[in-house]
């Protein structure tokens, strides 16, 4: 990995209890249908072995991938950072546009964005042009959908 994977205490959490998950619970639920599906003989036509092996190669992947994901993860709290009249990593920060349309972004880590609940990731185009600024700062990123310059209007992080 070329970058550091940061990533916030409760997002790690949700790796961890997903690895977990697979792991401990589906995975052997699965391994035992796989065992009880090539007992009954013809495995060529057998429904529940073919999807189960499928599966079961899903979960593995998806555990590796997890696995390397939180390895490489640095777990960094919000709640804890110093410089707090900068856009840093936990930032939630408010922006307008040059229409003055506002929106509301918290910075975290990509494995946890989702852009649907103003969570975006921290190599996002649009949180890479944000880093460092200060309230009143304005950024231009180049986006999908043109060019647009951005107003920093406010930054808060979570309580200490």
């Amino acid at each position: 990995m070329d970058r550091p994977n940061y990533i916030t205490p409760a997002g790690y959490t949700a790796l961890r209890q997903e690895y977990e998950a697979l792991f401990a619970v589906e995975r052997p639920k699965l391994v035992d249908t796989i065992a009880w599906a090539a007992g009954n003989g013809d495995r060529s036509e057998n429904g529940d072995y073919i999807y189960g092996r499928k599966r079961l190669r899903e979960i593995d992947r998806r555990l590796g991938w997890l696995s390397k994901r939180m390895k490489a993860a640095k777990v960094i709290a919000p709640s804890r950072q110093e410089d707090r009249s900068k856009v840093w990593f936990g930032a939630t920060v408010t922006i307008a546009d040059e229409d003055d349309n506002e929106r509301v972004l918290t910075l975290v880590g990509d494995d946890e964005a989702d852009a649907g609940q103003g969570r975006v990731g921290w190599n996002a185009p649009l949180v890479r042009a944000l880093r460092g600024a200060s309230v009143g700062d304005l950024r231009r990123v180049t986006l999908p959908a043109g060019e647009r310059e951005y107003e920093v209007m406010a930054i808060t992080y979570p309580d200490r």
